[in-house]
């Protein structure tokens, strides 16, 4: 009978420390029950063979356990704060003050276009909330993105010729949770546009981990000799980035 039990993924919300996030319930093949929080919401994984009534029961304790992380803890309610921004509000990222001018549109889509430093927001009142918010921070990350390129392709390409002088083939930048950056066989960088909001000398320690990578493509000893080698001090950058990474975000 168990055999044909399938895994199941359930897309929901909490209420969390007066807060909504989203949240994923799991029934896969496992043991035990965990409870987790990423930076994309909560999560619950339990196994598929208990019943119903145990179900519901490690469901009620899973909200509980969320809602005490949130109340308890407040980076995880920074993190997850919803951003309301209207006309007149301002984002400061790095050294840039970005203006915004917000349009609410009978649109099928939303949209957003960068006129100098203020970037106008064209949201449809055919979305909700949730869906909303996401596609506000994916077109702020976009249009920022847009006009810092040009200076973060320099800078990859000066600490490139500095430490590593090997070919790259294109440096992007991308809204990115799950790393601050990242370097393809094809010798394509991926940097997070997150990390914009962090120091000049701590984007330069994520530049150097990723073009590391054109020599290491890996994270043995040889590849953090590089890294060193080029920035002595890179722990220090680590520290700053597991200490501050939920007040870089748009």
């Amino acid at each position: 009978m168990w055999k044909k039990l399938k895994a199941t993924v359930e897309h929901t919300q909490l209420e969390a420390g007066g807060q909504k996030i989203p949240a994923k319930i799991y029934r896969e093949r496992r043991n035990g029950v965990r409870f987790s929080i990423t930076k994309k919401g909560a999560i619950m994984r339990m196994p598929l063979y208990i019943d119903t009534a145990e179900q519901q029961r490690q469901v009620a304790l899973f909200k509980n356990w969320v809602n005490k992380q949130f109340v308890q803890k407040q980076p995880l309610r920074e993190m997850f704060a919803k951003k309301e921004y209207k006309t007149g509000d301002s984002i400061i990222v790095g050294n840039r003050t970005y203006q915004l001018l917000v349009n609410f549109t009978e649109n099928k889509t939303h949209t957003a276009r960068l006129e100098g430093r203020t970037i106008v927001l064209s949201l449809t009142t055919s979305d909700d909330d949730l869906h909303r918010q996401k596609a506000q921070t994916h077109l702020l990350s976009r249009s920022v993105a847009q006009d810092f390129l040009p200076e973060i392709t320099r800078r990859v390409m000066e600490l490139n010729h500095l430490y590593f002088q090997k070919p790259i083939r294109s440096v992007n930048l991308k809204y990115n949770l799950s790393n601050w950056g990242s370097c393809s066989r094809k010798s394509n960088l991926n940097l997070s546009t997150r990390l914009l909001f962090a120091p000049q000398d701590v984007i330069d320690y994520v530049i150097i981990h990723e073009l590391a990578h054109l020599v290491e493509m890996n994270h043995s000893h040889r590849f953090w000799a590089l890294v060193e080698a080029a920035m002595p001090d890179y722990q220090e950058k680590e520290r700053w980035l597991k200490d501050n990474w939920q007040s870089c975000d748009f």
